[in-house]
């Protein structure tokens, strides 16, 4: 199982390193999570550069892809050749998640269609402006697809690619794991209560 984290320049480093930890929770042979990138490094918006470990077309073959947010995201959706690239998703075969801006750059490839999202609050407008419309709550997926909205929702996505992939189980441990002591057990509770009604997989394509 690979999990890809799609990293830019000038990206948050809450939403893609917070990921990231919570992923790699998952102790199990052939789990590999990465942090990808258009180029050998990137830098965050405050400063910290990190090394990719993965390509974006490694990226957009994994089974599971997290588009990760930061501070130019517009100038990432007006790129053609990146753009390009990401247009190789595809949720039909995998896992497709979108942290605060990432979300804008879903609905700017058409993944989201008409299926509303959640981003942070300087996004919204824009997520607004190309077509899709936003809800007011931390996470929502249907199918395939997930969004989060608030860099401390960054666990919640991670949380919904392990209970798809590992199960409900699995993703309740890894948030214990990283919840503050004296209100884990209330901070898992509340985390699997806006994940469980967004568990079931997309139902088949019927015939017309």
């Amino acid at each position: 199982m690979h999990i890809a984290i799609l990293t830019f320049d000038g990206f948050n480093e809450l939403d893609s390193l917070i990921a990231l930890g919570v992923l790699n929770r998952v102790k199990k042979a052939g789990w590999r999570v990465t942090l990808a990138a258009p180029t050998a490094a990137v830098t965050s918006m405050n400063g910290i550069t990190v090394h990719a470990t993965a390509t974006l077309a490694e990226a957009v073959a994994a089974d599971a892809v997290i588009v990760g947010s930061g501070i130019r995201t517009r100038e990432i959706a007006a790129d053609a050749a990146i753009m390009d690239a990401l247009r190789k998703m595809n949720p039909a075969r995998q896992l497709i998640g979108a942290q605060c801006s990432g979300t804008l750059l879903l609905a700017k490839l058409g993944l989201l269609g008409k299926v509303p999202a959640c981003t942070d609050l300087t996004t919204k407008p824009w997520v607004q402006e190309a077509g899709v419309e936003v809800l007011n709550q931390p996470f929502f997926a249907k199918g395939n697809a997930a969004t989060a909205g608030g860099c401390l929702a960054a666990p919640y996505l991670a949380a919904w690619i392990i209970a798809r992939s590992e199960g409900i189980d699995a993703a309740a441990s890894a948030l214990h794991y990283v919840a503050p002591v004296g209100e884990k057990e209330a901070y898992v509770a509340r985390a699997l209560s806006h994940l469980t009604p967004h568990l079931q997989p997309a139902e088949p394509a019927t015939a017309p």
